[in-house]
This record gives C-alpha cells, sequence and structure tokens, in this order.
C-alpha cells in the first residue's frame, strides 16, 4: 500500500532544499564528606504548567477505507504544478472529512514538508475539521503536531508505507531506516530540516551540507587553547585518568563527535535541542562486529537527535544507546554509557589540569549559542504535554538506578546542597562535584553514565522518572 511513484513531492522538495541550506588523567574533584543529608524540602526553582489539549476525538480502528486508501496514493503521485496539493483532486478534502483522527498524522507529515502558504493554510483547515482545535496555517504542523503525541493518537495501517514516501522524498539516502521490523514509533519521527551525514570515517574535514560531525578531533594543551574564555561552556569526560574539554562552542556546530580517550572509543552526540551531550562506548560490542561510526542523520524523534551507525545505517535514540533499526537492532545491541560534566572552561581545567581541549579550528569560524537564542523558549519541535514538575528547559541530572528506575536530579539545587557540604544518595545513587559540574556514581565512587538534559527531553523519554528533589 502507498507504495505508487512520489513525482507529486520531488519539485517542492528540491525548492525546500534550497532555502534549509541558505539558513540552517585528574582525580575527579568530589565535595568533602558529610554525614548530613541534603534537603529535601521543595527548591525555590522555576515549576512548569501541563498544556490544555482538550480531549482528543474519536479514533477509529481497522482497515482504511478505500476511498482514503485512494486519497493517499494521489497525495503521493500525481504532479499539482509542482506544489504537491491545492487540492484539486480532493484528496486532502477527504482525509479531513473522513471522521479517522488517525489521518491527522498523514496531515502532519504534509505540514511538516509544505512551504506553500496556500497548502499550509488548506492542510490546517483540513486538520481542525479531523481533529477539532483551530489550527493556525503559520504554526499548524507544530500545533498539530502537539496534540496528536498529547492525544496518543494511534498511527493509521501501514504508516511506515507513509513516512518512507515523504521522509525519502527529502533524502533518498535515508531508504535504509525503514525497516519494517524495527522498533522505531513512526509517529515521533520527524524531519529536522537538514540533510544526513554519510560521509566515510576519518574524512570529517570535507564539507558538507549537513550537520559535520568530527572524527577523530585535533586537540591541544590547556595551556595553548589561549582561545578559549574562562567562561565558555565545556563539556567535560575524564576516562581511565585521561581528560578532554568538548567545547559547547564547537559541540553546537558539529553536534556528533568519534573520538579515543583513556584507550577507550566512543561516540559523543549533542542534541543543541535537549541541551544534553553524552558518551556512548563503541568499542565493547560482540566479538566480530566493526566499532560503529555515529553520524546525525538529520531526522528528529520528540525533538530529539536521530543517530545512526554509518557502517550499517543501524538507527540508535541517541538518548537511550540502543539500537532500533537494521543489523545492530536486530542483534540488540546497547551502547555503555559514561558521564559527561557540563562546566566552564576554568572550573574543569583546574580540577584537570592535565586535560586536553579540541582546537579551535573545529568550530568553523561559527561562535553560536543556541540555548539562549533558538532554543530559550522552550522545545523548538513538537513533544505533546509536558511533566509541570519543573520548567521544560531546566537543567537535570538523569541516571539509571541499578535495577533500571529512572532518576532526575535538578541541578542548580543539587549544586547549591553540595556547596553547603551536604550529601545527596538517592537509591543507589550519589551526586558529586566534579570540575565545576555534578555526575553521578554509585556506592562504590564508580561513574554509572549520567548525563545532563532538559528537563522536558528526560521526562518525555521516562515519563515515570523519580525527580529530586521529590515535588508533585
Amino acid at each position: 500500500m502507498f507504495t505508487r511513484p512520489r513525482a507529486a513531492l520531488v519539485l517542492l522538495l528540491a525548492l525546500v532544499f534550497v532555502a534549509y541550506l541558505a539558513a540552517g588523567e585528574e582525580e575527579s574533584t568530589v565535595s568533602p564528606a558529610s554525614t548530613e543529608p541534603a534537603s529535601t524540602e521543595p527548591a525555590d526553582f522555576p515549576r512548569g504548567e501541563a498544556r490544555d489539549f482538550g480531549p482528543p476525538p474519536a479514533v477509529s480502528e481497522g482497515p482504511l477505507s478505500a476511498e482514503v486508501v485512494d486519497a493517499i496514493d494521489i497525495l503521493f503521485d500525481e504532479p499539482q504544478d509542482g506544489l504537491l496539493l491545492l487540492d484539486e483532486s480532493g484528496a486532502v478534502r477527504s482525509l479531513g472529512s473522513s471522521g479517522d483522527a488517525r489521518l491527522g498524522w498523514v496531515l502532519s507529515d504534509l505540514l511538516r514538508i509544505t512551504r506553500d502558504p496556500g497548502n499550509a493554510a488548506f492542510l490546517a483547515s483540513s486538520a481542525s475539521e479531523l481533529l477539532g482545535p483551530e489550527f493556525s496555517a503559520f504554526s499548524a504542523w507544530g500545533e498539530v503536531t502537539d496534540h496528536l503525541i498529547a492525544w496518543d493518537t494511534p498511527a493509521p495501517p501501514d504508516y511506515i508505507d507513509i513516512k518512507r514516501n515523504v521522509l525519502t522524498s527529502i533524502v533518498p539516502d535515508w531508504e535504509p531506516f525503514f525497516d519494517p521490523d524495527s522498533d522505531i514509533d513512526w509517529r515521533y519521527i520527524s524531519w529536522g530540516g537538514v540533510r544526513i551525514d554519510d560521509r566515510p570515517f576519518d574524512t570529517t574535514d570535507d564539507p558538507c551540507s549537513c550537520i559535520p560531525a568530527a572524527d577523530n578531533p585535533e586537540v591541544t594543551s590547556a595551556e595553548e587553547a589561549t582561545w578559549l574564555d574562562d567562561d565558555a561552556v565545556v563539556f567535560g569526560v575524564e576516562i581511565d585518568g585521561e581528560s578532554r574539554a568538548y567545547p559547547r562552542r564547537i559541540m553546537e556546530v558539529r553536534e556528533m563527535v568519534n573520538d579515543t580517550l583513556g584507550g577507550r572509543d566512543f561516540g559523543m552526540p549533542y542534541c543543541t535541542l535537549c541541551g544534553s551531550a553524552q558518551v556512548w562506548f563503541t568499542d565493547d560490542l560482540p566479538d566480530g562486529l566493526e566499532r560503529p561510526v555515529l553520524r546525525t542523520s538529520g531526522l528528529l524523534m520528540r525533538s530529539n537527535k536521530v543517530m545512526f551507525d554509518l557502517n550499517t545505517f543501524s538507527i540508535f535514540d541517541a538518548f537511550l544507546g540502543s539500537a532500533q533499526t537494521g543489523p545492530l537492532a536486530e542483534l540488540g545491541i546497547q551502547l555503555n554509557q559514561h558521564s559527561v560534566v557540563t562546566s566552564t572552561w576554568a572550573d574543569w581545567r583546574e580540577a584537570h589540569p592535565k586535560t586536553t581541549v579540541l582546537i579551535e579550528d573545529l568550530a568553523l569560524g561559527r561562535d553560536p549559542d543556541l540555548r539562549n537564542t533558538r532554543d530559550a523558549d522552550g522545545p523548538v519541535f513538537p513533544i505533546g504535554d509536558v511533566d509541570p514538575r519543573l520548567a521544560v528547559q531546566e537543567d537535570v541530572l538523569g541516571v539509571l538506578t541499578a535495577d533500571g528506575s529512572p532518576l532526575a536530579f535538578h541541578v542548580a539545587s543539587a549544586q547549591t546542597a553540595l556547596e553547603r557540604g551536604e550529601t545527596i544518595d538517592v537509591d543507589g545513587i550519589s551526586v558529586i562535584a566534579d570540575g565545576g559540574g555534578v555526575r553521578a556514581v554509585d556506592a562504590t565512587g564508580a561513574d554509572v553514565g549520567g548525563h545532563q538534559a532538559f528537563w522536558f527531553a528526560w521526562s518525555q523519554f521516562y515519563p515515570e522518572t523519580t525527580l529530586w528533589p521529590n515535588v508533585s
């Protein structure tokens, strides 16, 4: 079903791409031991607000009607003056008047790729007819998708085929991702506005029309890094006595590094949208498997970057480290995580004087600050409802306990408690100070691979997470 030619999308998407490409060593410092536990009183930090999406529409069950199947085939088949629709065929009207809320996902996908104001207005009107709320043509894709996610609206039958038709018309190289046996919920996959980075390993000095990863990045000593201001934010990593700083300025440009430190190979994605830098070891796979080379796909999952292995085209969930499609998913590959400390260059350098740091040239002449500009007002891409216990972009240190239960520590509260000499211990996990930031360890002091992220990101991937301090 839905596999007929996609000529209707080709001209439009060529124009879309033009628009988008024009735009787009030492031991850790631990807090002093104290018998005084950290206060569990609610801290004075920003709280969030749940969103009101209203009652969900009725959801149909079973196969799609023959009329709807024909309408979807028309949308992905017949050219309409290169504009995709303006619905001379009546296909969009058929979806909007179908009464089948599952088709809201099809309208959402079309809204994501159209850039014609007339098409957007018509699709928004059809979505309103189908789902109930009035959607603005200027923000319809985000609004429609937020409602569908919040309502947990089921996808229509054979939705993977619909999604394939839409996304591979943008980037044909995404075709291998569409594994029918994958664990991916395709409702949550969207285009991030950029192309795939599929350059061979260790060729990341070559230009690309993508978010350019950095393989084996060149580094210098701390003394040589005179270009880096003391208050610059860095992501610090210490493995087996070796330390390295990854300036946020560089990671906002690169978003992915494949590196080796302390004798360990790892991939380090940075999701600017989630405020999350992570380290995933890529050298502890079963015998016979080649080291994964992690790259940015150009796709998103609930406003979180989707990474993939260049060797097998297996998608990995960047937040969870698990293979979701392809050969590595069939083998059930789960990458192991190591802590990343978010700090300033001065604090990290003081705690780790032998640290190395990435060279300035890796920033490619750019100095973005997306956290305080583009991302300052909350999630850029749709995520549905939010957990109101914290404001969406409060920083939390997220970790899994020994039994796999998710646990989040409000970073500012933890830092305040540690500065007072208090201890923070929850379910066998302790938070300690390290180089101006915080990280999580177990009862033996061993690293447990926690990472810092915006609250909205951690809480949507782990909706049952415990939050410290405990607030309701």
